[in-house]
């Protein structure tokens, strides 16, 4: 089936993005993974490249766009590369739609052209010790000070992707307590400055897999923030997290089927060149049917990932659209990158292949962004059920 989703200006992103990589990235690719970060400056190459402004308006030194289909371009090439852009993610996909849907127009000024360059890199912060996907039982306040010009900020969080590098920090933090009817109720969300006295990043976690990606701990301790660095209305944080999550979850399943694909890929070029018992791996029936199933299930994802991207763009995802396509989208790349795993055998669990690797990165997707059970609570609760 001809494929729908990317016109002549995608794919020639995609021909920049692919050069761009095996001579920027994949050359030092190794140094990033053992380091467990990405270098700030490779930030700024981004930048120049264009990558942070395609979404960003033209009066701001963006591209004026507003699609994501170039995120899924740059989704399928990373993955193809067997590479990441480090942390910088969450950058376009968490902290822009919140500063384009929520800032005013002198925030816009402020904060939009040193977004583009990469000069001032954003993240979020949302998860607590302790509460998990229960966003609702966040403990960090932000008390307003009796002149009215700043909040004070206390609390803690973990699991900060980009936590690292990080210059602004878009906090989720409570500003009034929940009341009975709703504990959803008084969260705020404020740009925080990470240079900001009082805010320190903590541990850089290690984790199983997205070794490239600065994932941190942060701890806030009377960090003044002013009240032009409020970001919407008080109080109704809750509602602009839940705003934005469609595409969160469209991102995470984007990514997954992309990784999907890549590992077919992976395993092919593997057993096309391995020889055992004196004939090739792909030679076997064995190899020819199992990577067969892989096609069939990466094909699938693919025009779910897909139609799901014309949702987005078209204004149209439901939450329970982006949950059933997360779920499915990384629960086929979970089946699939494993099988291309076993086909490398022994060198499949050698981090020196990028299959090792895509299996070690691609087990969160099944957990961030909500779990795959929470999709399911989502998507049942759409059916009625």
């Amino acid at each position: 089936m001809r494929r729908t989703v990317f016109n002549e200006d995608h794919e020639a992103f995609r021909e920049t993005l692919r050069a761009f990589i095996e001579a920027e990235v994949v050359p030092v690719y190794d140094e990033w993974f053992a380091a467990g970060q990405a270098p700030r400056d490779f930030y700024y190459k981004l930048g120049e490249l264009g990558i942070f402004g395609i979404n960003v308006p033209e009066e701001f030194g963006g591209a004026g766009l507003d699609s994501h289909k170039f995120e899924a371009v740059l989704y399928e090439e990373t993955a193809r590369a067997g590479v990441a852009f480090g942390g910088s993610g969450v950058h376009v996909l968490l902290a822009l739609p919140y500063i384009k849907m929520l800032a005013t127009d002198e925030q816009k000024k402020r904060f939009l052209p040193k977004f583009v360059s990469g000069e001032e890199m954003w993240a979020i912060a949302m998860t607590e010790p302790g509460t998990g996907s229960d966003l609702a039982g966040m403990k960090s306040t932000a008390k307003l000070s009796e002149d009215g010009t700043h909040y004070v900020l206390n609390g803690a969080k973990t699991f900060i992707t980009g936590g690292v590098h990080a210059d602004r920090m878009i906090v989720c933090a409570r500003t009034s307590a929940p009341t009975a009817e709703d504990r959803r109720h008084g969260i705020s969300l404020f740009a925080v400055d990470t240079k900001s006295e009082g805010y320190s990043v903590g541990r850089k976690l290690d984790k199983l897999g997205l070794k490239t990606s600065d994932t941190a701990e942060l701890a806030f301790v009377d960090v003044k923030v002013p009240v032009e660095d409020l970001l919407g209305e008080e109080n109704k944080g809750f509602y602009y997290l839940g705003h934005n999550l469609a595409s969160e979850r469209w991102g995470i399943a984007f990514g997954a089927y992309a990784q999907a694909k890549a590992a077919v890929r992976f395993a092919k070029q593997y057993v096309q060149d391995r020889t055992v018992f004196g004939k090739t791996v792909a030679s076997f029936q064995n190899t020819k049917f199992e990577l067969a199933a892989c096609q069939a299930e990466v094909d699938a994802a693919e025009a779910v990932a897909d139609r799901a991207t014309e949702a987005l763009d078209a204004g149209e995802l439901t939450p329970a659209e982006a949950a059933s396509a997360k779920l499915f989208c990384t629960e086929v790349a979970h089946r699939v990158i494993d099988r291309c795993l076993q086909l490398h055998g022994g060198y499949g669990f050698m981090n020196e292949y990028p299959i090792a690797r895509l299996y070690a990165d691609n087990r969160v997707n099944r957990i961030y962004g909500g779990t795959s059970e929470i999709m399911k609570t989502i998507i049942a609760k759409d059916m009625g059920l």
